[in-house]
């Protein structure tokens, strides 16, 4: 593909382009696929070739960019396998999924209109879209459901807030992931919920599925403050310790600071997360200038700032805040944002799940995030 080529392309025709663009990108992923199962490039002479290259196949991909026509490569004797079409139309279903329920209920914005008639499904039925609902929920279940097979010793939670229709009006609801550090130093992600409120029974309830499903050697808990998880943590994880993720500390602080001292007050309470003993400084420092919500915020995680020095030095960094889960939450606005607002909760975890499956699966077959060596 000529890049120059595709930027010309996307002044005269922006679709034409994306669609171009697309598919350049999926056939790419299956010449990988094509490599790694055949062993050689094509007109490769390779010892340890394991099949030959048989051509393509023309197959056609709909997307809510348009038609796509893909070249599927072909081997001999073996079958040629692909991710390409079952990864990528799960999300894909799902967004179109959420868009089409929005316009059938009602929520018939200029914005969701316009979607509506680039995908070409007007007219697409209630009874069709409840199958493709109902086909999304099976994965979903699987997914949230599965066993949790090996030991996790760090456990990560964060939330993000999505616009969902309640009845005849809108309201802001926190969609939390729960992620975890196995004991072999993978990321595994093991869960995700939509919260009706935050007190100690929801996250008890939360935790307790969890560990029905085999959570187990949860050594570390991280995550913002939120109302209740302190207590749930206490009984959900005896022996285990809490910590509050750093960064949405240093948030919380600065919240209650006019905004002419908060580079100053900033740049010390992130000396006092790193070293316990400045802590009462910076509580002496912001008395002095009357900042006492802030010292009423410092105060209230005093004994939850510091719990990830318990452990070793070189998982510090990333066991201190959750920003394990910021790459996943950037990804739900991204792909959310053309949806809007979601017609009901299980809409939005349709979207949710399908997308934490892809990165999930992008996890466990990546790189390991810590090395756990004794």
């Amino acid at each position: 593909m000529n890049l120059y080529d595709l930027l010309e392309d996307y002044f005269v025709d922006r679709e034409d382009a994306i669609r171009a663009l697309i598919t350049w990108f999926l056939n790419q992923v299956m010449e990988v696929e094509a490599f790694q199962q055949s062993g050689a490039e094509k007109y490769e002479r390779n010892e340890n070739r394991k099949a030959q290259r048989n051509g393509y196949k023309k197959r056609s991909f709909t997307t809510r960019h348009g038609k796509l026509e893909l070249l599927k490569p072909q081997l001999r004797d073996v079958p040629f396998t692909t991710q390409v079409f079952d990864r990528y139309s799960r999300t894909e279903k799902a967004l179109e999924n959420a868009i089409v329920e929005s316009y059938l209920q009602g929520v018939s914005t200029r914005k969701i209109k316009h979607i509506i008639s680039e995908l070409g499904v007007e007219n697409v039925s209630a009874s069709k879209v409840s199958r493709i609902s109902q086909e999304l929920d099976e994965k979903v279940n699987e997914f949230l459901c599965r066993p949790i097979e090996q030991e996790i010793k760090y456990l990560f939670v964060d939330a993000t807030y999505f616009k969902i229709r309640d009845s005849t009006q809108y309201s802001n609801k926190a969609l939390f992931v729960v992620a975890g550090v196995r004991k072999d130093g993978y990321r595994e992600i093991l869960g995700a919920r939509i919260a009706d409120g935050e007190d100690a029974m929801f996250w008890e309830d939360l935790f307790s599925d969890l560990k029905e499903r085999g959570l187990r050697g949860v050594e570390l808990i991280i995550s913002d403050g939120h109302k209740g998880i302190q207590k749930a943590v206490t009984t959900s994880f005896p022996g285990s310790s809490w910590q509050m993720c750093q960064v949405h500390l240093i948030r919380a602080v600065l919240k209650t600071i006019p905004k002419k001292h908060q580079k100053e007050v900033a740049e010390k309470v992130k000396k006092s997360i790193e070293d316990p003993e400045q802590v009462a400084e910076v509580i002496e420092f912001l008395e002095e200038r009357r900042f006492h919500k802030a010292i009423d915020t410092l105060e209230r995680f005093y004994f939850d700032i510091h719990n990830y020095q318990a452990f070793p030095k070189e998982h510090w960094r990333k066991i201190r805040n959750t920003n394990i889960l910021e790459r996943i939450n950037k990804e739900l606005k991204r792909r959310s944002k053309v949806v809007g607002a979601f017609p009901n909760e299980e809409s939005l975890l349709r979207l949710a799940v399908s997308i934490l499956i892809d990165i999930n699966e992008e996890w466990i077959t990546g790189n390991k995030y810590l090395s756990m060596e004794d």
